[in-house]
């Protein structure tokens, strides 16, 4: 297993330019601040370099909130998305660190969609982002990879690709919901993230324990 030091490129290049993507951003964003230390070992629990986008990402943030909250892109966590890149995926998609996952969350929306990298359990294009639709309960392919996915977040129409899903007023809705939290689209109740999950993707479905 590398250690920290290992993984940590000074200056790193990866950080800089999606820095530039973020001063191009379409959409309405706030990069949420990493806490130092368990950003560290967030990163080490995935064994991912800062080389890479998505170490990047756990490392230099605590996350990214996408128009107002609605879309929430993981990093290594923060009080307002209480939830770390290796501690939300540890014993749902992987159970030890290193261990090839058949998928990894790397977002998820105020109503209970879920984004992840296809490790080859989601479906035919290994390597891509799939999202898993609240309505239609199974997971299509957006057909980008993780870095055009942070590009997309940035810029895409969310109102387009959310078509049907909003409602009159949800921007004033999702002010109450948390980062640990998602709003039911039929009843409105707001319910902690990790209940939905468990409701969604059983243990006996997917194989994994969702403690």
């Amino acid at each position: 297993m590398k250690t920290l030091d290992e993984l940590v490129e000074k200056n790193s290049p990866a950080w800089n330019v999606i820095k530039t993507w973020f001063k191009t951003a379409k959409n309405q964003y706030e990069i949420l601040s990493p806490d130092v230390e368990n950003a560290g070992k967030e990163l080490v629990g995935m064994q991912l370099s800062t080389a890479t986008p998505l170490g990047t990402m756990i490392f230099y943030t605590g996350g990214v909130l996408i128009d107002y909250g609605w879309l929430r892109i993981l990093g290594s966590g923060n009080e307002q998305l209480p939830r770390g890149f290796f501690d939300w995926n540890f014993g749902k998609t992987f159970e030890e660190s290193g261990e090839r996952p058949f998928h990894l969350l790397i977002a998820d929306d105020v109503i209970g969609g879920y984004f992840a990298i296809n490790g080859g359990g989601l479906g035919d294009q290994v390597g891509l982002v799939y999202y898993y639709h609240p309505k239609k309960l199974k997971w299509e392919s957006i057909g980008l990879n993780y870095s055009q996915f942070l590009g997309w977040a940035l810029n895409t129409d969310l109102e387009s690709f959310y078509q049907n899903l909003r409602w009159n007023g949800w921007q004033n809705d999702i002010k109450q919901i948390k980062g640990h939290q998602v709003i039911q689209l039929e009843t409105k109740a707001i319910q902690p993230i990790e209940r939905h999950y468990q409701n969604i993707f059983a243990p006996e479905n997917l194989g994994y324990s969702v403690n």
